[in-house]
């Protein structure tokens, strides 16, 4: 075998939930337990697939101008990828060649460290407090950019606009990306600040709470200045990121506010009616903004609980990592799956 092994980039890649091939309460990945808009599966069905011949749009125009709609920003202050993740991938090889660290939370979305080795960007993740919280003065401090999650995964803890304000007003010269991927669950949105910051990229993703995970529609909004940027980049990568029926139907499905709002409604519902008989079973649950729970148990350990509810099809997230490897992420599905996971818990703990 020759040396070209040498010259191989490695990396540790991100590694996503479990994704069961089986009929099963999947209760690991925060998908949205309804389905998306009628008005985008509406638009998928009647696709003409003669279309598909051609490449699409580009700029994903149609998309981009439904966005612009619901949100009231500039269609030139909007970018459009594959899932927030595209988008932040993108928004890390663009904003982010400093030397100096990009700062992030030690305890976050797990891709960012990935993305940051990847893309060779120095980085420093900055500890959570001990109630699993960001510190904003932490983030007052000489870097290459800041990354939050707000609110934050996997805790579920949000961080008041204010305190975003604070960050932002200490790193004008700095980039700071804030990705809201949940905050339609009770989040309030730093998107007003973007005219006042054009350092500031807010990300989102129909995957949350427009039940869209299987779409891969994820979009930012910001300065013209910065979306620029990452539009140069994109198209010095791939121009043809989107494929066109997802433009269409993520139109139809943004366009669709009053379905995704029910949606979400349904999800927060559900969220809080099950958080004190989770409670009652003896956990401990951070308050939540999201669609997801982020709980420890008082007295069984979360990998048996973890191994337990796998067992009887109960799909939970769990990380063997320090400082969370005694918690679970549970994810708010329906009201039944809920039950479910009640009554299996009961007798899980029973047992122990």
């Amino acid at each position: 075998m020759g040396n070209w092994q040498d010259n191989v980039r490695r990396v540790v890649p991100y590694v996503p939930g479990e994704q069961p091939q089986r009929p099963v309460i999947k209760l690991n990945t925060n998908e949205n337990p309804y389905p998306p808009s009628p008005a985008a599966v509406a638009v998928l069905q009647a696709a003409d697939g003669a279309a598909f011949r051609k490449y699409p749009d580009p700029t994903a125009a149609e998309l981009v101008n439904a966005i612009s709609d619901v949100y009231g920003v500039p269609a030139d202050q909007v970018f459009v990828g594959v899932g927030s993740d595209d988008v932040l991938g993108m928004s890390f090889l663009t904003f982010f060649a400093s030397d100096k660290p990009v700062l992030f939370p030690d305890i976050t979305y797990s891709f960012y460290d990935v993305w940051a080795e990847l893309f060779r960007i120095p980085y420093r993740q900055i500890p959570l407090t001990e109630d699993f919280r960001i510190n904003p003065e932490d983030y007052k401090t000489e870097n290459g950019g800041i990354v939050i999650a707000n609110p934050n995964a996997p805790t579920s803890v949000a961080l008041p606009t204010e305190a975003i304000r604070g960050i932002l007003e200490a790193n004008r010269d700095s980039v700071v990306i804030i990705d809201e991927a949940y905050i339609d669950f009770g989040g309030e949105s730093v998107l007003p600040m973007i005219s006042e910051f054009d350092n500031l990229l807010v990300v989102q993703t129909y995957s949350k709470s427009r039940s869209g995970a299987g779409m891969r529609v994820g979009f930012a909004m910001g300065s013209k200045a910065l979306i620029d940027a990452i539009k140069a980049v994109k198209f010095a990568y791939n121009s043809y990121t989107m494929s066109t029926p997802m433009i269409q139907a993520g139109a139809a499905a943004m366009r669709d506010a009053a379905y995704m709002k029910k949606t979400t409604a349904a999800v927060i519902a559900t969220r809080e009616a099950f958080k004190p008989r989770l409670e009652a079973l003896g956990f401990t649950i951070l308050p939540s903004a999201t669609n997801f729970y982020f709980a420890t148990h008082n007295r069984v350990p979360a990998k048996v609980i973890f191994e337990e509810l796998k067992k009887r099809d109960i799909f939970v997230r769990y990380w063997n990592k320090p400082r969370i490897d005694n918690y679970l992420r549970i994810t708010v599905g329906t009201d039944a799956e809920m039950e479910t996971l009640i009554a299996a818990l009961t007798e899980i703990l029973t047992a122990y």
